[in-house]
């Protein structure tokens, strides 16, 4: 599982490093979201990256890498409106965001230790299109759960959708980055 672990930390250092600049262009804008907006957002690149599985002809030349970076990144935000509330101004520094980024990456990362130990690594057996239908899958539960108002009867909370929708996309970048470029 060490090797799980570096792959899983190099992953998340691009989409840091991303967040990071993100942050430096436009500061805390995201602060302004609400949470299904958030979900909206996942969705989109969601959708996007199941249209690359399925289509032949691609017209925007960002590839699936990008959009799951995108997924990993507006997840942790959600984390963060989760946690922080939404506002109706821009109110974090980018040291202060990058502090909740990463302590929102190391629940998360834990999270994935401990399913990782439980599951044997079946990830690794996985097909990418399957970790996409899955996050797509927790896309549609987290719309329902807001649907109602984030009351849940027997199922897991929003937070953990969108932390297992983080471990998910990590898990796919890792595929593609082991797959031999064309």
């Amino acid at each position: 599982m060490a090797d799980t672990s570096k792959q899983y930390n190099d992953v998340i250092e691009i989409c840091r490093a991303l967040f990071i600049n993100k942050m430096k262009d436009y500061g805390s804008a995201w602060r302004i979201l609400r949470l299904p907006s958030l979900t909206d957002q996942i969705f989109i690149k969601a959708q996007r990256i199941r249209g690359l599985q399925q289509n032949k002809e691609q017209k925007v030349e960002e590839d699936a890498v990008s959009e799951f970076i995108g997924i990993i990144n507006y997840s942790v935000m959600a984390l963060i409106q989760l946690e922080k509330g939404v506002v109706e101004q821009p109110d974090l520094s980018l040291e202060d965001a990058t502090q909740l980024y990463d302590e929102k990456i190391a629940i998360t990362k834990q999270l994935m230790l401990d399913k990782n130990h439980d599951y044997g690594e079946a990830w690794r057996d996985m097909r990418v299109s399957s970790l996409t239908d899955l996050i797509l899958q927790k896309l549609l539960r987290v719309k329902q759960i807001e649907n109602n108002q984030g009351k849940t009867l027997v199922s897991e909370g929003i937070d953990a959708n969108y932390q297992d929708m983080i471990n998910y996309a990590v898990f796919a970048m890792i595929h593609l980055e082991a797959e031999p470029k064309k």
